[in-house]
């Protein structure tokens, strides 16, 4: 399977091609410009490089959201787009389980966190576990020596969502496990995770710490599988809160009187 992969979430604008086991290419940038500047560009340099034909591509994946409200938009066009020139899915992804997925095969918890503004993030909690016929395998004692060449499956202990770090936090101390922290909030919230966190904590390398396409690609041949693609035209970004207008707006309305 082919797939064509996009992510405009956050800071870094990122393009990638995927074919089954397999990572074609990848196109990253986090560089002063804005994505509208950035990432068609970035595809069709992709395109030229590989020779790409685009007919021979099964899926678009998409960073789906939460994230910057512009970045997602600008991605989502660009999916929907594609897809409806190429009459082919989109494969969306949530913008945090791929952030999840650059620290595959941890064995401790993984927390991305986005910066959110307005002292929240973007967040969520993940572990990886052994699949199932990993499992099946690893209650073979024959098989005991392979156990480094096993899969892992991706699970979702806390739902993306925006809240305060502190809550985040109290939620990891609750759970009582190292954790490892991925994302551009590191930044932000380094000094605050000083304070609050209760249980060892890492933070990703530079090279993991931010969004990938190449995760998105992966991560969106998984869920594909798992029956989650959609139409260009069902697509939809993500944003899991109001954006700042939409906010002031609904702050500029007037409640209604019952009469």
């Amino acid at each position: 399977m082919k797939i064509l992969a996009l992510d405009s979430s956050g800071l870094v604008a990122s393009v990638a091609l995927a074919e089954d086991d397999n990572l074609i290419a990848e196109y990253t940038i986090q560089y002063k410009k804005t994505h509208s500047q950035t990432l068609l560009p970035m595809l069709e340099e992709v395109r030229k490089m590989v020779e790409l034909d685009l007919a021979t591509v099964d899926a678009v994946a998409v960073a789906a959201g939460p994230g910057s409200f512009t970045g997602l938009r600008i991605g989502s066009a660009t999916a929907k787009g594609l897809a409806f020139a190429m009459e082919k899915p989109v494969i969306p992804v949530p913008t945090l389980d791929g952030l999840a997925y650059q620290m595959y095969g941890t064995k401790d918890l993984v927390c991305p966190i986005m910066d959110a503004r307005r002292s929240q993030v973007y967040t969520g909690i993940y572990e990886f576990v052994p699949g199932d016929r990993e499992k099946e395998r690893a209650q073979d004692s024959a098989a005991q020596s392979t156990a480094d060449e096993y899969k892992y499956e991706m699970r979702v202990i806390k739902e993306q969502c925006a809240v305060s770090f502190d809550e985040i936090a109290e939620t990891l101390n609750h759970l009582g496990r190292p954790v490892v922290f991925v994302g551009d909030g590191i930044p932000v919230f380094a000094e605050r995770m000083r304070e609050v966190l209760k249980v060892p904590y890492t933070l990703a390398p530079a090279h993991r710490c931010r969004q990938s396409a190449a995760c998105i690609a992966v991560l969106g041949s998984v869920y594909y599988g798992q029956g989650r693609a959609v139409s260009g035209a069902e697509h939809v970004p993500e944003y899991l809160r109001l954006s700042q207008a939409e906010r002031e707006r609904a702050q500029s309305v007037p409640e209604r009187q019952d009469e």
